[in-house]
C-alpha cells in the first residue's frame, strides 16, 4: 500500500486530500446562500476569500530590533506560517528612521492555512477578547475588510508569561466581490461576528 502524502499544518502533519472545514462550508453551503441573496445567475459571479493578510507595526523597532525578532516568532506561531519582515521605503528623520530598517513583520495567507487561520480566529480567538460584543462592518470601498486586533493575547498560540511588548495588528481579509455589501455577506457567513445593529 502507497504511502499517503502528508503536507505541513500547524508543525502536524495531515492526509493527503484534506480539506478545511470552512473551505467545506464554502462550497457547500455558502454560495448557494449567496446565489439566493443576490441572484446571481453563476455560480463563478459568487464571490470568494482569496487570502488573509496580517500585519504588525513595531514603533519601538528603531530602538530595539529584538522586538522585530520576538514578534516574527509569535506571528509565525498564530498562523502557522513564517512571519517575514517588513521595512521602511525612505528615511525619516523624526522617528530615527533609515531606509531598509526594519518597522514591522507580515504573513500573507491563502488556501488551506487561510481557512484554518480564519476558522480558530472565528471560534476560539475573538471570543477571548475582553466584554467583546462583535466587530465593526466597515468595509473599504473595494470588497475587502480589515480588522483591527489590539492585543496578540488573544491568540493561544501565545504564552502570555513570555510576552516582552503587548502589540497590535491588522488582519484584512481580501475578496473577489464588487460592493462592500456582497464583502460582508460572504465574511458573514463564514462566521465572522459582525455587530448587529438597528438599521
Amino acid at each position: 500500500m502507497a504511502a499517503k502524502k502528508t503536507t505541513t499544518k500547524n508543525q502536524a502533519t495531515v492526509p493527503a486530500g484534506y480539506v478545511p472545514d470552512l473551505k467545506k462550508k464554502y462550497k457547500e453551503e455558502i454560495v448557494d446562500k449567496l446565489v439566493k441573496e443576490f441572484g446571481y445567475t453563476t455560480v463563478m459571479q459568487v464571490p470568494k476569500l482569496v487570502k488573509i493578510t496580517i500585519n504588525q507595526g513595531i514603533g519601538d523597532a528603531t530602538s530595539d530590533k529584538k522586538l522585530v525578532d520576538v514578534a516574527q516568532q509569535e506571528l509565525s506561531a498564530i498562523t502557522g506560517q513564517k512571519a517575514v519582515t517588513t521595512v521602511s521605503r525612505k528615511d525619516i528623520s523624526n522617528f530615527k528612521l533609515r531606509k531598509g530598517m526594519p518597522i514591522g513583520v507580515k504573513v500573507t495567507l491563502r488556501d488551506t492555512k487561510m481557512y484554518e487561520f480564519l476558522e480558530r480566529l472565528i471560534r476560539i480567538s475573538l471570543p477571548r477578547i475582553r466584554d467583546f460584543n462583535g466587530i465593526a462592518e466597515k468595509m473599504d470601498g473595494k470588497g475587502n475588510y480589515t480588522l483591527g486586533i489590539k492585543e496578540q493575547l488573544i491568540f493561544p498560540e501565545i504564552d502570555i508569561d513570555k510576552v516582552t511588548k503587548i502589540l497590535g495588528m491588522e488582519i484584512t481579509f481580501v475578496t473577489t466581490a464588487k460592493t462592500d455589501e456582497e464583502a460582508h455577506a460572504l465574511l458573514r457567513e463564514f462566521g465572522l461576528p459582525f455587530k448587529k445593529h438597528n438599521k
